[in-house]
């Protein structure tokens, strides 16, 4: 495991603060920066750990912004299982995958994800992931999806919100407010399932853990907090993080060209 320094601490909480808040703010796709912030600012240079300590943060930081969902009546628990489920499995397996591939052939991949996020955040809503409507909950279409979906999850080590709400739409007809509190329980655990296999591999740092949940319960309460503030105008912040992920993961890319090479 990586030693860290006072300095490495600090920014580890800085940078944890920094996913909770994106993530209160904008909501899914705001963990993807969570692996990108701990190699290059904090200074992890082994994706693996990286990996493996991120998903585990994300998953209690998960698990403790469903809480207010449930509440407030914004989860659909048979969904919600039904679609876990099967990720769990998808994300295990994808979680081995990711841990054989080469260090900088993932990060290559990993970057062209975030581009994929980028575009999902800047492209105009369709009108069934806006729509309030309500309907009823196809098993034949939420198994399957969310055991891709878990695959994807497990392998790149994030929540994949960004592709659990879309896919709750579309296989379990949710409204778009029922499927962002629903896709909390299966952030939650694909990160688990992902953390608990790099945990058995020794690949998860335990004060990152730590330090990052700590930031990142901080920056999602101010997150929340400014996300009220200014209503409508989050699109345009939602925009402005596409953005930067594209800037991110433009640099990763060319840190990581040669991966190519490895293919």
């Amino acid at each position: 495991m990586p030693h860290l320094s006072a300095v490495q601490m600090v920014l580890a909480v800085i940078s944890g603060g920094i996913v909770g808040f994106t993530l209160g703010l904008i909501g899914g796709g705001g963990s993807i920066l969570a692996v990108p912030l701990l190699l290059y600012v904090v200074g992890v240079h082994d994706p693996h750990i990286v990996i493996g300590s991120t998903a585990l943060a994300v998953a209690v930081n998960a698990y403790l912004n469903l809480l207010p969902h449930w509440r407030n009546g914004q989860v659909r628990w048979k969904a919600a299982v039904a679609f876990a489920i099967p990720g769990a499995v998808g994300a295990y397996a994808g979680s081995i995958l990711g841990k054989m591939v080469n260090d900088k052939v993932l990060l290559f991949f990993f970057a062209l994800l975030m581009l994929v996020i980028a575009v999902r955040m800047v492209r105009p809503k369709r009108k069934g992931e806006a729509s309030g409507e309500e309907r009823p909950i196809r098993m034949g279409r939420v198994i399957p999806t969310g055991l891709v979906t878990g695959g994807v999850s497990g392998f790149f080590g994030i929540g994949g919100g960004f592709l659990i709400v879309p896919g709750l739409i579309f296989s379990a007809g949710l409204p778009m407010t029922q499927a962002i509190g629903t896709s909390l329980f299966s952030v939650g655990t694909f990160g688990l399932t992902t953390a608990v296999s790099y945990a058995i591999s020794g690949m998860v740092d335990w004060l990152i853990v730590a330090l990052y949940i700590g930031g990142g319960l901080v920056g999602g309460i101010l997150g929340v907090y400014t996300c009220t503030r200014l209503g409508r105008n989050v699109r345009r912040l939602q925009q402005l993080f596409a953005g930067v992920l594209v800037l991110v993961a433009g640099y990763m890319l060319y840190v990581n060209l040669t991966a190519l090479h490895v293919l």
